[in-house]
């Protein structure tokens, strides 16, 4: 049962935040929102609801394990998973500012949370082994900034990829998806969690694990999808774009809401696991200035696949 859980949850977090952001989207719409807004607020969160639901849920429970397992196993599956497949398909060729803007601030959101787990080493005091609420007030006030950024650089692109084109709808099939979107998010949420959980204690597993590798996969897919239809269409900037920002978001926004809400004690293990993506990172910023500059090369998309191959090792090996 708990796998049918995990199965049907990740899929109504999917279905539900679909859902969701066509339903806000059209809503926004009839309410007069301009695109580029829309396209700014509910389409780029939209991708990162259902790590944001499986981490209220897992916070709501004091499942640290599984917070920070999702979101860390997310994070390294955007840079090298879906990065490293994005450049088998084509040579991944970014714009100026997200080589010096976009992916060092990726770097930099990895980084704040690596200092903050490290703090224990310095302060071997009470709570340094916890991020907390004014943890997550900082998190929060980077996720603003970063916010602020985006906004601005829409504004002086004209909206560029973010002018989502957004369908007309009646007024009762806008609530139906809110509402739907609502149910998904809530159940999917819900259920993931109990799997994800359930599944690890019946295999006397860790949850970080399950929650690095299955749950992280399943809440990727929406950037994974969007990164493919952006690299179909020509978008490769969009494409990468999207996978940066959603890491940006996951630890900016959902770790600093969620620690907000209750804080969220570090899993004693996780120095490899934050480094790993730090090192991802970091390679991803280095790549952009071998061979031609401002490409991510077939080349370097193996070394991408390969380095989440030997992370998924590690992190069964571990337990």
């Amino acid at each position: 049962m708990d796998y049918v859980l995990l199965a049907v949850g990740i899929l109504m977090l999917l279905k539900g935040a679909c859902w969701l952001v066509k339903g806000a989207s059209a809503l926004a719409a009839r309410l007069g929102v301009s695109k580029l807004a829309i396209g700014l607020t509910v389409v780029s969160l939209g991708t990162t609801l259902p790590e944001l639901m499986i981490s209220l849920f897992a916070t709501a429970r004091a499942r640290g394990d599984v917070v920070f397992g999702n979101i860390i196993g997310s994070c390294t599956a955007n840079i090298l998973l879906i990065l490293g497949l994005g450049a088998l398909l084509t040579k991944l060729k970014v714009k100026f500012s997200t080589t010096w803007k976009e992916i060092p601030f990726a770097f930099l959101a990895a980084l704040v949370l690596f200092v903050f787990y490290q703090r224990r080493l310095l302060d071997p005091g009470a709570g340094s082994d916890v991020l907390g609420r004014s943890d997550g007030i900082i998190l929060l006030l980077f996720f603003a900034v970063f916010l602020y950024y985006v906004f601005e650089l829409a504004r002086k692109s004209g909206g560029g990829f973010f002018q989502q084109p957004v369908e007309e709808r009646s007024g009762f099939s806008t609530m139906i998806l809110l509402i739907a979107g609502g149910a998904g998010l809530y159940l999917g949420g819900e259920w993931t969690v109990v799997g994800a959980v359930g599944i690890a204690e019946s295999l006397g597993l860790g949850e970080f694990l399950i929650s690095a590798t299955v749950v992280a996969l399943g809440t990727s897919l929406p950037e994974f999808f969007t990164a493919v239809v952006a690299i179909k269409r020509g978008d490769v900037d969009l494409a990468v774009g999207n996978v940066l920002g959603s890491n940006v978001l996951n630890i900016f926004w959902i770790l600093g809401l969620s620690s907000l809400i209750s804080p969220l004690s570090f899993p004693a293990y996780i120095a490899p696991d934050l480094f790993f993506l730090l090192t991802a990172t970091f390679l991803l910023f280095l790549f952009m200035f071998t061979s031609k500059k401002h490409e991510l090369d077939k080349w370097e998309g193996v070394l991408f696949l390969a380095g989440y191959c030997i992370y998924i090792a590690y992190v069964i090996l571990r337990g």
